[in-house]
Formats: C-alpha cells, sequence, structure tokens
C-alpha cells in the first residue's frame, strides 16, 4: 500500500471509529439515565436498583477476554461489529421488557449492554494501532474525545425520545432504547463497510522500534505477556483510575440529593464531570507524545488525589462541580496514558486478548466500586469515599515510583551492555 493511500485508509477508520463510538456512547448515556428508575419500576422494589447496572459491568468483565480472542483470530472489524450487534440486541430487547413490565428481561438486556461495552472500549486501540508508536497516544485520545458527544447527546434525547414514543401508547422511558437501536444499527453498518481493510492487517505491516524485538509470528501467552513491567504498570493505572472515579461519581447524585440540590444541578455537575472525562482528551494525547506516558499518570494521580481532597469539603455547587471535573480529568490522564503504554507494549497478534484482559480488570474495578459506594457512603458519607478514594491514589503513586526505579534500572543495564 502506498503510502498516501495508506493515510487515506487511516483517516477513513478513524474517522468511523470515532463517530461509532459517539453513537454507541449516546446509547449507553441515555440508558443510564433511566436504567436505575426503570429498575426500581420493574422490579416493584428500590433494592433492586442496582441489579441490572452489576449484571452490565459482569457482563463486560466476563465477555471482554473472548470478545478479544475474536478480535485477534477474526479480525477487529469483526470483534467490533459483534459488540454493536449486542448492544442494539440490548436496546430492543430494553424496549420490549419495558413494554411488557418484566423485570428479568431488562436484566438480560443489561447483560447484552456490559458485553456491547466491552468491545466498543477496544475500538481506542484499534484507532492506535494502525499508527506509528509515536502517533498512538494523540490517536487515543481522538477516539475517547468522542465521549464528550455522547455525554451531551445522550442527555439531551431522553426527553423527545420519550415525548415521541408517547404518542404511540408506550411508556416514555422506554423511548431511549427504540432511539438506541437506530444508533446501534448505524453503529454496525458504518463499521462493517468503512473499517477496511482490517485495522490487524494494516498494524501488522507496521514495526516501530518498540516492537522490534517481539516476533508477531508467534503471540507470546498472556500469562507472560503480563509479566512485562510496561504492561502491568498501564493496567494498573486505568485500574486504579477506574476504581477512584466510579467510587466517587456513582454517589455523587445521592450526595446531591440530600443537601436538596435539584436535578437541574445534578446534571451540570454530572455535565462537567463528563467534560473533564473526555472533552480535553486530545490535549491529553498530545501531552504524552511531549512528555510521556509515566509522567502524565503521575499528573493523573495527583489530580484525583486533590479530587478527593475537595469532594468533602462542602455540598455546594461549586465545589462539587470543580471536583467531579478534576475527578474526570484524573482518570483521562490514567486511562488514556495507560491505554497508550499497553498498546506499545504489544504486538498486533498480541492486543486483541490482552487488552480484553485489561478491560475484565476495568470493568472489575468499576462494578466492585459501584457494588460498595452506597454501603460506605452510609457508613461514613462522602468524607470516607475521599479518604478511600485517596488511599487507592497513594497506592498508584507509589507504584509509579517503582516502575521508575525498574524502567530506569533496566535503561541502565541495557546502556552498559
Amino acid at each position: 500500500m502506498e503510502p498516501e493511500q495508506l493515510q487515506s485508509v487511516r483517516s477513513r477508520i478513524t474517522h468511523t471509529l470515532f463517530v461509532t463510538q459517539a453513537l454507541f456512547g449516546a446509547t449507553q448515556v441515555a440508558a443510564f439515565t433511566v436504567v436505575p428508575i426503570l429498575a426500581a419500576q420493574l422490579a416493584d422494589s428500590e433494592r433492586m436498583t442496582g441489579v441490572p447496572m452489576t449484571i452490565a459491568f459482569l457482563a463486560r468483565s466476563i465477555s471482554a477476554f473472548p470478545f478479544g480472542w475474536i478480535m485477534d483470530r477474526l479480525g477487529r472489524r469483526a470483534g467490533l461489529t459483534a459488540g454493536y450487534v449486542s448492544s442494539l440486541i440490548a436496546a430492543a430487547t430494553s424496549f420490549l421488557s419495558v413494554a411488557v413490565h418484566s423485570f428479568a428481561g431488562f436484566c438480560i438486556a443489561s447483560f447484552f449492554a456490559g458485553m456491547a461495552r466491552s468491545s466498543s472500549e477496544q475500538a481506542r486501540f484499534v484507532g492506535a494501532e494502525i499508527y506509528p508508536e509515536s502517533e498512538r497516544a494523540r490517536i487515543i485520545g481522538r477516539i475517547v474525545s468522542a465521549g464528550t458527544i455522547s455525554a451531551i447527546a445522550g442527555a439531551m434525547m431522553v426527553a423527545p425520545a420519550g415525548i415521541w414514543i408517547a404518542q404511540y401508547g408506550y411508556p416514555p422511558m422506554s423511548g431511549p432504547f427504540v432511539v438506541g437501536v437506530g444508533l446501534s444499527l448505524a453503529a454496525v453498518l458504518l463499521t462493517v463497510f468503512l473499517v477496511r481493510p482490517d485495522p490487524l492487517d494494516i498494524a501488522r505491516r507496521i514495526r516501530p522500534s518498540a516492537e522490534s524485538d517481539i516476533d508477531e509470528s508467534t503471540a507470546r501467552p498472556v500469562r507472560e505477556i503480563l509479566r512485562n513491567v510496561h504492561v502491568r504498570y498501564g493496567i494498573t493505572a486505568m485500574a486504579i483510575g477506574q476504581f477512584v472515579m466510579t467510587l466517587l461519581m456513582v454517589i455523587t447524585p445521592l450526595h446531591m440529593s440530600h443537601h436538596d440540590h435539584g436535578t437541574w444541578l445534578i446534571s451540570w455537575v454530572i455535565m462537567a464531570h463528563a467534560i473533564g472525562m473526555f472533552g480535553v482528551s486530545g490535549i491529553t494525547g498530545r501531552l504524552i507524545m511531549r512528555w510521556g506516558q509515566h509522567n502524565v499518570i503521575i499528573w493523573g494521580m495527583i489530580i484525583l488525589l486533590v479530587s478527593c481532597v475537595i469532594a468533602p469539603v462542602s455540598p455546594r455547587f461549586i465545589p462539587l462541580a470543580i471536583a467531579l471535573f478534576l475527578l474526570g480529568l484524573g482518570w483521562n490522564f490514567c486511562f488514556i496514558a495507560g491505554s497508550s503504554l499497553l498498546s506499545n507494549a504489544l504486538a498486533p497478534l498480541e492486543r486483541g486478548r490482552v487488552q480484553g484482559v485489561n478491560e475484565m480488570f476495568i470493568a472489575l474495578a468499576a462494578s466492585s466500586a459501584s457494588l460498595v459506594t452506597g454501603f460506605l457512603f452510609e457508613m461514613g458519607g462522602m468524607l470516607l469515599l475521599a479518604a478511600i478514594g485517596t488511599a487507592f491514589s497513594v497506592v498508584l503513586g507509589c507504584y509509579s515510583l517503582l516502575y521508575a526505579r525498574k524502567t530506569g534500572r533496566e535503561t541502565q543495564a541495557e546502556a552498559a551492555g
């Protein structure tokens, strides 16, 4: 493939991945807005509110490795398409379950939604691997930034979709799922027709310097790959960042409602959080290109610490908005820098499976945080949650120091050799 043609293919695939991530993300945000309310209504018990979300997190964890296997064996396009098909099934099943008032069906739909998430999370790696190593952080940042569009579009489509579907005699809260069917179908079609040639085939032709010592003809076992210091550090940064972020983010709406904040102010705080998570992703990629993954992870850890300090100080709108913005920003730095570090440490035939394992760890971190945050909040309020978030951030800081020491010794050994 000629250089000009290769660049054109890269651009088309990257833009397609961006659009499909925005479409899929909008369905997820819209669903997140109504799922807790619908769960309580369908189960006739508020105690069951968190069950569908827990099922989704577990499905995301369980299916991450199988989707990675599909991407390594059948190609990236097949894995992404299967994920968006799962999203379509989830949206359709959710709509039918709400229409017939079936909590069991709603839980099944949540399982498919979790499966879809485990596949879509690999899109950033798919986009990165078709570029040289020096550009991967920028591409990961660009694809993650699609979440900004998702956050705004997903939140804005809930009310209009409800008004529209109510005209046909269906529950208003089922409207977002009908729209989700259309958006998921669009993502499937765009992936099938525009993600060509398969990114795996393109990645096999690229051999950056950092991968020159990896035998691409034989993929290493996952256990061996996980011993790599760069792989472990990247996964640890993403998992801890996800845990701290989920721990505080999930409980914030309840915390604000306890202090008489209305849904309007709550939505603005969540919007500030979403901007922190996704809005600066392009800048994050450029920071990584200039300062390196390790430094950006350290900055992310410090920002998470600051967020944990500010969050319990005051229940007022402005301090919480600042804390949640910084919480999203700290997650963003850890997530994108960790993703870039992981992508650069793997050969093409290894990426699908190992990145699937990575998504499994992230999903487990998120599900663990969402499971315990309510109990901890009941025990000690936002102060206890912030203290735990601070402790995990300090753990990441200590691990960063160990990583710097180990990689420093390896660099000195290579120079001496």
